[in-house]
């Protein structure tokens, strides 16, 4: 008698289940308004064949000035933590982090880059690939906001434009009274729509928007890779991914595996 595998794919705690399109952070700078999937996408994934688990998985790289909260904003989704004493990252370190995506298992595969600039020949070799980058400035420091087209245009360097989607963040809402951050988002929404980026606000800190901003990413670079793959399959029936998926009953904490590419201290 033949032994029957099961394929069941690793538990999903709740707030990376994504069913319903997000919404973006504010209008002026949003890169798509709908609240659902493209119609290709949603039939494709209601009609994925059984077979093998193939996890799909994009590539996220997140860059900006040194001190600006990378390393803290990526910390609060992954591990649901927040230290101020976090050291400056040295080189690069990536997380991955797994969703349900309308039905789906998905993967983001997020690397924390380098911002010192002794270090940007090492992370610059990370850029590549890039389905999303989320270019971070600090909302207490507006100088770091100066400095965002430079870090995009260096990480654009090693991607083509129109494979990426773009991201500007601003870090450490915490920081700043209401009536000076809705001063410091004009001027960012600016160079958001001049980027063609996407803008947020968010704080580590307290957790505010960093979860609906990394939903967000995963929702906008999971359809593009699906409509990438019908395209391909000259929109023909296509196995974009199979197995049951487990959601956590409570759990908040990331399902996400920690992997490292160069030693860091953070």
């Amino acid at each position: 008698m033949k032994a029957t595998l099961l394929h069941v794919t690793p538990s999903v705690s709740r707030d990376r289940v994504i069913s319903q399109f997000p919404k973006g952070y504010t209008p002026e700078a949003c890169l798509q308004f709908k609240d659902h999937f493209h119609a290709q996408v949603r039939n494709a994934c209601q009609h994925r064949n059984t077979g093998p688990i193939g996890l799909k998985i994009s590539k996220v790289v997140v860059v900006g000035d040194l001190c600006v909260g990378k390393t803290s904003l990526i910390n609060r989704f992954c591990k649901d933590v927040f230290n101020r004493d976090y050291k400056a990252t040295i080189g690069v370190d990536f997380e991955i982090e797994r969703f349900e995506v309308a039905g789906v298992p998905y993967s983001l595969q997020i690397w924390d880059t380098a911002g010192q600039e002794k270090f940007k020949c090492i992370a610059s070799a990370y850029y590549r690939g890039a389905e999303v980058i989320i270019t971070v400035f600090d909302l207490a420091d507006i100088q770091t906001l100066d400095h965002t087209k430079q870090w995009l245009e260096e990480a654009l360097r090693e991607n083509n434009p129109k494979s990426s989607f773009i991201f500007l963040v601003g870090t450490k809402k915490d920081l700043v009274s209401d009536a000076e951050c809705e001063r410091t988002e004009v001027d960012a929404i600016q160079v958001a729509n001049e980027m063609h980026a996407e803008y947020w606000s968010v704080s580590a800190k307290t957790g505010e928007n960093v979860t609906d901003l990394f939903c967000r990413v995963a929702a906008l670079a999971f359809e593009k890779s699906v409509l990438l793959e019908l395209e391909k399959s000259d929109c023909r029936a296509t196995q974009i991914g199979t197995g049951n998926i487990q959601v956590e009953g409570n759990s908040s904490e990331a399902a996400g595996a920690n992997g490292q590419a160069s030693p860091s201290c953070c």
